[in-house]
């Protein structure tokens, strides 16, 4: 599991988990630093489960048992960013900064989580694509449109599609010298997967975003940035956040300016252009 935050994990496993794997993550994260003392039995009478069930949730996390779960709990109890803080609608203002903490905590969770060899491997293989195809599905295809713009304001030709079926047409089209980026919550879309192959077989490289590292996707991209969540709604469902894919597609983008600064005045040449469109 390496040095990995183990809230992080936890939070990236929530969509793929069983119902009595999420009543554990629940009373997990509902207090971190009392689950450090909790003994397994104690654990199991918060969560409503058996004790075995407390095992297996270990063992899903690829954790050794509940020993090691309370190790890396006890790494990060203290860190409150690695928190989720609730939002009631009783206290408007309350909820407001609660919702900036959970922003924040995304934020700097997964900008925690890039490693700098990742991160240059990744802007190089941008920088030399003919073509960068971006793909994502359902609610996240607008973080997608925010990268083709971002990426072709700085001189790198992207290309994307909201259906998957002109996406992976396109796919079909590109070549060697081209590189498809993934964006993608569960990092388990079949239709995703399915592109990946079809990029491999055109010899094209892969670069995926998602919320596990250990993930179909993430497991099969040749490059992969792993993104932090922080919401829910309601009481229990999990819910997508574009904040963290946003994040990465920003620090992707900053980071290629910083690198070359002459991709700045290809902006203002695009702000000049559109400029005649505005009053």
């Amino acid at each position: 599991m390496n040095n990995e935050n183990i809230i992080d994990i936890i939070y990236g496993n929530l969509g793929s988990m069983t119902a009595t794997d999420q009543k554990v993550a629940h009373a997990v994260l509902t207090a971190p630093k009392d689950a450090v003392n909790y003994t397994i039995s104690e654990l199991a009478k918060v969560a409503q489960v058996s004790e075995a069930s407390i095992s297996r949730f270990c063992k899903n996390l690829d954790l050794t048992g509940f020993h090691q779960l309370k190790i890396q709990l006890a790494k990060v109890a203290d860190d409150e960013s690695s928190y989720y803080d609730e939002i009631n609608i009783d206290d408007v203002q309350q909820a407001l900064t609660n919702i900036k903490n959970n922003k924040v905590a995304e934020i700097s969770n997964t900008l925690a989580s890039f490693t700098t060899p990742t991160l240059k491997k990744i802007m190089a293989l941008i920088n030399h694509a003919r073509i960068l195809q971006i793909a994502a599905e359902g609610n996240t295809y607008p973080v997608v449109a925010d990268a083709i713009y971002r990426f072709n304001q700085i001189g790198i030709l992207a290309i994307g599609a909201e259906s998957w079926s002109t996406s992976i047409g396109q796919t079909l089209n590109l070549i060697t010298d081209d590189v498809l980026m993934i964006i993608s919550n569960s990092g388990e879309s079949k239709a995703l997967l399915k592109q990946i192959d079809v990029a491999h077989k055109q010899g094209m490289q892969v670069i995926a975003i998602t919320n596990r590292k250990d993930s179909p996707i993430a497991l099969k991209a040749d490059q992969h940035l792993r993104t932090s969540v922080r919401q829910y709604v309601l009481n229990s469902d999990y819910y997508f956040s574009r904040v963290a894919a946003i994040t990465a597609i920003e620090t992707l983008f900053l980071l290629l300016i910083a690198e070359n600064r002459k991709r700045l005045s290809a902006i203002q040449n695009h702000e000049n252009i559109i400029s005649t469109d505005k009053i």
